[in-house]
């Protein structure tokens, strides 16, 4: 089984006014997956089923921000936050329909599954998730489409939750054959290289000491950024999942990454000796 993670950053357009879906990219990625299921050559990571996660981008990032989700407050603030809360949910359940709508123009069958539906956390931590329908839409046939949302949260009544930390739940208790994690650089850099001109790609990165070279390489959001995403992929290395970050902006990335062949990006694994660099 494959988990596919596209980032908000590549499915929205960033800096606008108002949320808005970067199209280009979504009809290209829905046809690169389309491309990959119906191949002739299937791998058998792909064969044996498959599970989408998105980011929020534009529509999460700006009112998780503007109702300072994930920070404790006062009861006579949770009207208000009850409010953020209905409005976050609805913005990122917007940009899930779409992104299915597209998806199935491309004849694949996705459901989606709303994780503010069925998931709850501990301060921002999965407390408890149901597998179980996810597991049967699985062995029938279907692609499960999860992303980042906003759910219940035991001590601070409402968290965001990333759609980094909803695969790693998912492929630790399923025990997935790989992850994909679609961004918009080509992989995990020394330093971040929108920032600096010397910056080089890591082809392979086994070891969570090395994240403190990496604390320049990210732009901070409300989910994390990549340091955050590298945390979580390298434990679920040292669990013998392997992961690879890629750049989903490259056309035909997707759709290699999918179908097992060689792309650009970064092998987060620990098993070394198997790559030869």
């Amino acid at each position: 089984m494959i988990i596919l993670k596209i980032g908000g950053s590549i499915l929205t357009k960033k800096d606008l006014a108002k949320p808005e879906v970067d199209y280009e990219n979504l009809e290209r990625i829905a046809s690169e997956i389309e491309e990959s299921l119906h191949s002739d050559d299937l791998n058998s990571d792909l064969s044996d089923g498959l599970i989408i996660v998105h980011g929020a981008g534009s529509f999460g990032h700006p009112p998780a921000s503007k109702y300072k989700i994930g920070e404790s407050f006062p009861i006579e603030d949770y009207p208000f936050k009850r409010l953020g809360f209905a409005e976050i949910q609805n913005q990122v359940k917007k940009l899930n329909s779409i992104i299915c709508d597209s998806l199935i123009k491309h004849n694949i069958p996705v459901v989606s599954i709303p994780p503010s539906s069925f998931v709850t956390t501990v301060d921002k931590r999965i407390y408890e998730f149901r597998l179980g329908l996810i597991k049967k839409y699985i062995k029938e046939g279907y692609v499960p489409v999860l992303y980042g949302d906003i759910v219940l949260d035991e001590e601070l009544k409402m968290a965001i939750i990333s759609g980094d930390q909803i695969l790693q739940y998912i492929a630790k208790i399923l025990k997935s054959d790989n992850i994909i994690l679609g961004t918009d650089v080509d992989g995990v850099y020394t330093k971040n290289p929108k920032n600096h001109k010397d910056s080089k790609l890591i082809s392979v990165l086994t070891n969570l000491n090395q994240i403190e070279e990496l604390e320049s390489t990210t732009n901070i959001d409300v989910t994390g950024g990549m340091v955050g995403k590298v945390k979580e992929l390298l434990e679920l290395a040292n669990l013998g999942i392997d992961s690879e970050i890629i750049n989903a902006n490259t056309p035909k990335t997707i759709a290699n990454a999918l179908q097992s062949k060689p792309v650009i990006g970064t092998k987060l694994t620990s098993k070394l000796e198997e790559y030869n660099y």
